[in-house]
């Protein structure tokens, strides 16, 4: 690579100074500029940390934009914002990366999708799961066919108690739901991008509030405070596709269920299945006989995957780079992205009336 790109980062947050600064650190062609939040001291202590010498704070992200010398935008911002930051920067002539989800409500997230064919600049979301090592060998699978027509799937998102008590997680008025948006998110775009399949049909779900109102719970980062919990605790959904394919949804922050797991997906197909339950698994028939095969991703000699160690948060950062470089699509693209936020979309508006909801085909 030949380019140094300048990148700001609006909203300086865990996800920010957790996931996206140390990644983009560790890029030899990114230099982070300047730092954007409304916490002004939050933003100096991102740039004492992971700045460039020259880099600038800002407590408005418009004054960020305005420089001409930024190059790409990383939007950290809770869920509500996601959108109108986003479509900003697009419209500022700078390349942006989202934090998932893509955006509040679909709406949005339709928004951005043609913000970003407007500007003829780049966007994507922050789904770094797809980075991980058994997900891209997985991929690889699915695209040579070895699991064959793949018509039903799971997608696995469950924690037994682990609220994030921090942040704006539990308000439902900035983040638009709690479980299913926050991690259910994650497990859905690795199920649909296995799949391949991006035409949904119907939806039905529940978003459950059944553990949320209980003080003194235990919980791996300390009690919730009921009062604040306005999000659900749980939500499931069943997603048919246009194909005929089925996806089952599950996610949770708090449920009673020993089998717990996340952003892991589950797939069966004609000549195949797979799952990531105890590593990731391959099975099948062979010969008139079943078969289990588990992938040893960390054995010696494997060349699947360049760099299969590497944190999947650096391998994104360094393809996000790599795709304004060459000029290619990213590997998350935002139509992809919004399909997601539209089923999940669905499955809030399912629970909410009852009934299912169905797609235009």
């Amino acid at each position: 690579m030949s380019n140094i790109y300048r990148i700001g980062i609006i909203g300086c947050g865990g996800i920010a100074t957790g996931k996206h600064m140390p990644a983009l650190q560790k890029q030899p062609n990114a230099a982070m500029v300047a730092f954007c939040d409304i916490d002004e001291e939050r933003a100096i202590k991102a740039r004492e940390a992971f700045g460039a010498p020259d880099a600038k704070v800002y407590t408005d992200y418009h004054e960020l934009l305005a420089d001409p010398t930024i190059d790409i935008v990383h939007v950290c911002t809770p869920n509500d914002s996601h959108a109108e930051i986003s479509i900003a920067g697009l419209e500022a002539n700078k390349h942006v990366m989202c934090e998932k989800p893509m955006a509040k409500t679909a709406a949005d997230a339709r928004r951005m999708v043609e913000a970003a064919k407007r500007s003829g600049k780049k966007l994507t979301i922050g789904y770094q799961n797809r980075f991980r090592s058994d997900s891209q060998y997985l991929k690889q699978l699915c695209e040579d066919g070895e699991l064959g027509d793949i018509y039903y799937a799971k997608a696995h998102a469950i924690r037994r108690r682990a609220v994030p008590t921090w942040g704006v997680f539990l308000d439902e008025e900035k983040q638009g739901g709690g479980p299913l948006i926050d991690i259910g998110t994650h497990a859905l775009d690795l199920t649909l991008w296995m799949m391949n399949n991006y035409k949904p049909k119907a939806v039905l779900g529940t978003a459950f509030h059944k553990l949320s109102q209980r003080a003194n719970a235990a919980n791996a980062w300390g009690s919730w405070d009921p009062e604040k919990f306005t999000v659900e605790d749980a939500a499931m959904g069943m997603i048919t596709m246009q194909n005929g394919a089925t996806i089952m949804l599950e996610s949770s922050w708090a449920i009673n269920m020993l089998q717990t797991g996340e952003a892991k997906t589950t797939l069966c197909g004609t000549e195949g299945g797979a799952d990531m339950e105890d590593g990731l698994r391959i099975n099948g028939e062979k010969h008139s006989k079943l078969f289990t095969n588990r992938i040893e991703l960390d054995a010696s000699g494997v060349d699947f995957y360049e760099g299969s160690k590497d944190d999947p948060a650096e391998v994104e950062a360094r393809l996000w780079l790599q795709s304004i470089e060459n000029d290619t699509e990213p590997l998350v693209t935002p139509e992809q992205a919004c399909v997601v936020s539209e089923i999940l979309e669905a499955i809030y508006e399912s629970s909410r009336t009852g009934k299912a909801i169905y797609f235009e085909e």
